[in-house]
């Protein structure tokens, strides 16, 4: 049997979905404490909830949902409303709250960068919403600068522009042109990577293109400061510091532009209508932003992290060889953040090793941190309260009982000499791919060049015995793929398992070309 969300008095007294979105002077609802849920849900499918260091990361479920947003969420659901004017009212309140021109929810920041673009290429014109992502005879590049591209600009490629990247102020003036329908960009508010926000605004100002800012991990602040410093449109996730509905966004700015968005967008035919929002996010999504302007202080809330950074510090700091700092905001999380980590002369695990026995604990534990590395970091803002006290104990008992850091045996001599230029053929998961590998080794290792088929990058690896390890990343647009080979190499061939990271694995054999004279 589920356990049946709590139901509370607030909008029995007229305080419920269709009210958050009414007046101006609406008080958003104050939450009681409730009972823990039942993981049912979940385990009954065969699924195991963990405890969530990782914060907001998609991937991992997102931040933790406000008690006040769920059962909006809960209730919204039992009513049904004409989509249109909830989109209508919901953009207004925001607006409000925010002090924007105008804004719209989103299926997510990611969404909102899809809809900015088609608003910046098509408008509202319906011949030319109707012919994306066929770029003819429109507006088709996207300026942005090389730091800010990501795996997330495919968000904005995939209304069919081109992005152009630029590393100074001057070749983004000189990359301007009648081609370019946006200049695009990550929030800043963290960072200061040049040129920045600052630098390219007045340039795009000059020519009437807008400016487009990706602040999906950010929270707002008002008056924006992206707004304030000349961009038109800007996008946060509602699912993470909001704690709002996991597949939400914001899209805010120009009204005429963000008004364009929504047009691009569902429940209108057309490009943008697989990215549908419900009802129920919607009005969740108000009642978080609602609780953030009202109720929530995100100092405070940094000072309660702080404060159970304080015993889970003290918690692991009574094995020997560990240390423990607070670190401040990032672009990629503004919050502070735990960075554990340990002497590994006197710890023999990587945080891969205790990755995997904090996911095998009882209860599992979630980190982000499964590489070669000899730290771990803790992230906040999806931590529920006294989850901390269970990290601290189960962190200080991995590290504590992990065997002694000494120096390893040396490896087995390479059995072959795998320097050359090998042709790899790849199995996908769906799907043959053709490659090329080409390898120099030494006592030191393997190095050399992992050609893709559209793309290049570095290699490195090791050869013990007639075991094979090789790594490279292949950077594509805004992303790094990374290939983990692994296997045994005899004579001229090798094959073995292929690690994708976060992709399904596949095979690969690779074959030794022979030299021509």
């Amino acid at each position: 049997m589920l356990h049946p969300t709590t139901r509370r008095s607030w909008l029995k007294s007229g305080a419920g979905a269709a009210a958050l979105l009414g007046a101006a002077g609406a008080e958003p609802a104050v939450a009681e404490a409730a009972d823990e849920p039942s993981p049912e849900v979940y385990t009954r499918i065969g699924v195991n909830p963990f405890i969530n260091c990782t914060a907001t990361i998609t991937r991992n479920g997102g931040s933790l949902l406000l008690p006040e947003v769920i059962e909006a969420v809960e209730h919204a659901s039992h009513y049904h409303v004409r989509l249109a004017s909830l989109i209508e009212a919901a953009s207004q309140r925001i607006s409000e709250l925010l002090e924007v021109p105008w804004a719209i929810v989103c299926s997510g920041a990611a969404a909102g960068l899809t809809h900015a673009t088609a608003a910046c290429v098509a408008g509202a014109n319906p011949e030319w919403r109707q012919k994306l992502p066929m770029l003819d005879g429109m507006r088709n590049e996207v300026i942005m600068p090389k730091w800010s591209r990501n795996q997330y600009d495919h968000s904005i490629r995939m209304v069919g522009v081109r992005i152009v990247e630029v590393e100074t102020v001057a070749q983004a003036r000189d990359a301007l042109s009648p081609h370019t329908a946006m200049v695009a960009l990550l929030g800043d508010r963290f960072g200061n990577d040049r040129p920045g926000l600052r630098d390219l605004a007045p340039l795009a100002k000059e020519r009437g293109i807008p400016v487009l800012v990706d602040a999906a991990p950010d929270f707002p602040v008002i008056p924006n400061p992206y707004l304030k410093d000349g961009a038109d449109l800007v996008v946060y996730s509602g699912g993470k510091i909001l704690r709002g509905p996991q597949s939400s966004g914001i899209l805010l700015g120009r009204e005429d532009l963000v008004r364009a968005a929504g047009v691009n967008a569902a429940p209108n035919g057309g490009f943008g209508r697989p990215m549908k929002v419900s009802k129920e996010e919607i009005v969740g999504l108000v009642t978080a932003l609602e609780i953030w302007v009202k109720e929530r202080d995100i100092r405070r809330e940094y000072e309660e992290w702080e404060g159970w950074y304080s015993h889970i510090s003290n918690e692991v700091r009574q094995v020997d060889g560990v240390e423990a700092r607070v670190q401040g905001p990032t672009r990629g999380g503004p919050f502070p953040t735990l960075r554990i980590s340990w002497d590994t002369g006197k710890i023999g695990l990587r945080s891969s090793d205790v990755h995997r026995r904090l996911l095998d604990s009882e209860p599992p534990i979630m980190t982000w941190d499964y590489g070669d590395w000899n730290f771990l970091v803790i992230r906040p803002a999806a931590l529920k309260p006294g989850e901390y006290k269970i990290i601290g104990k189960t962190v200080r008992s991995i590290l504590a009982a992990a065997p002694s850091g000494a120096a390893q045996r040396a490896p087995e001599k390479p059995a072959t000499d795998v320097s050359g230029h090998w042709d790899v053929e790849i199995e996908f998961l769906r799907g043959r791919g053709k490659h090329q590998l080409f390898l120099e080794a030494s006592e030191k290792g393997v190095v050399g060049t992992h050609i893709g088929a559209r793309a290049r990058g570095d290699l490195k690896g090791a050869v013990e015995s007639n075991k094979v390890r090789l790594e490279s990343v292949l950077p594509m647009e805004g992303s790094r793929l990374r290939y983990r080979f692994s296997g045994v190499v005899q004579g001229g061939e090798m094959q073995g398992d292929l690690d994708l990271g976060e992709y399904p694995p596949g095979r690969w054999v690779a074959r030794r070309r022979e030299a021509r004279a």
